[in-house]
């Protein structure tokens, strides 16, 4: 094998391994009860065991890795670093290539649902001219590319691998698409901007008030209600300092108890504010692969990476489109157009949230169309 070889992959997991899953589940000891028993105090009792006995007694692991398998998936390494990823062609000529940057705490698997939808928009009543060829890795610390072999995988060289990966495929064009850690990597595909990159499509731009007292000057009504919304959505990020600071400290725990990591994965549950609409499958899915490639310790990780990166501040100037949906992270235009000087979409939705291709993948995959579509 060389080192630029592209290599088919299938997710297996053992008789014996899903067994020990079971087996540690069934001896499942959760903590004291906070005070109410709700989401104030992080994630609550009432919602693990109910939870857990889901995932002991009626979730299908078998039918989920059959689900995943449905599509081609493929590993290579790239600078030192085994990557996983899925690549499904479309059937359509000309697709446009794209790249989807998953979320933490997700993987490759959050973007199963849209698959279909970008690659044959005509089977779902669009068209041949909007389908995409997809490309979904697991960055390196999450999912199947494990386990992190050095140092240094921040969201700038996660984008250079990225692009790497693009090349080796044969693509000299492509756009990317990404929420969350995602929409981090998505952006450094920005501002690296390789030859033929087309633009980026995110959830969020994470810009916040550099403290000009001119930038609030331009702020609209709504957007002071997405300052409280994003004072509140520090306020409840306990894991980003965690993970920034202590990662290994915390890993242990997760990568030794499959529902500790259930409960640190709250994200999914949009931080128990109740407006998350990511079923409860959907996330054990998730949380299972998590378990499956022992990740915990890589993706906790990643947030030190990112901590310790050294740069100034850079504006991107590729084109770029945001998605905000009404229970997200509520990215503010005045902000965002301060760090990223071509954004040349922008819409808004009233359903949906952190997760949205796993809560409205068909809205998002209409998002995701019109925006490329623009560039053309």
């Amino acid at each position: 094998m060389t080192n630029t070889e592209v290599r088919p992959f299938r997710v297996e997991v053992t008789a014996a391994e899903l067994d020990d899953l079971m087996d540690r589940l069934a001896r499942t000891r959760l903590p004291q009860p906070a005070p109410g028993d709700d989401w104030s105090y992080g994630t609550p009792n009432s919602y693990l065991r109910d939870a857990v006995e889901r995932w002991r007694t009626g979730y299908d692991w078998a039918a989920q890795q059959e689900r995943i398998n449905a599509v081609p998936h493929f590993t290579t390494e790239v600078d030192g670093q085994l990557v996983h990823f899925v690549h499904v062609r479309s059937p359509h000529a000309g697709a446009t290539p794209l790249l989807l940057a998953h979320t933490y705490p997700g993987s490759s698997v959050d973007y199963l649902d849209l698959v279909d939808l970008l690659t044959d928009p005509v089977a779902h009543g669009g068209r041949a001219e909007d389908a995409f060829d997809v490309v979904i890795p697991d960055a390196p610390g999450y999912g199947f590319s494990q386990p992190v072999t050095e140092a240094g995988w921040d969201t700038a060289r996660i984008a250079r691998a990225y692009d790497q990966l693009m090349r080796r495929l044969g693509y000299t064009r492509y756009g990317v698409h990404g929420s969350d850690h995602g929409a981090m990597v998505a952006r450094e595909l920005g501002l690296l901007a390789p030859e033929g990159f087309l633009g980026l499509h995110v959830l969020q731009l994470f810009s916040f008030p550099s403290g000009d007292p001119s930038e609030f000057e331009r702020l609209e009504p709504q957007d002071y209600a997405g300052l409280e919304h994003m004072q509140w959505f520090q306020s409840v990020g306990g894991y980003n300092t965690m993970n920034a600071s202590r990662p290994q400290t915390v890993a242990v725990g997760l990568s030794d108890s499959p529902v500790a990591l259930l409960a640190y994965s709250e994200l999914f549950n949009s931080f128990g504010n109740g407006t998350s609409l990511v079923p409860l499958d959907a996330i054990l899915t998730e949380v299972t692969v998590n378990w499956f490639a022992n990740a915990a310790a890589g993706m906790s990780r990643s947030y030190l990476e990112n901590a310790r990166a050294e740069g100034e501040p850079r504006v991107n100037a590729a084109p770029t489109g945001v998605a905000v949906f009404a229970d997200d992270f509520q990215t503010i235009r005045v902000f965002a157009e301060r760090d990223n000087s071509a954004i040349v979409h922008w819409s808004r939705f009233e359903r949906g949230g952190h997760f949205a291709a796993l809560e409205v993948p068909d809205v998002l995959a209409g998002d995701i169309r019109a925006f490329f579509a623009g560039l053309r």
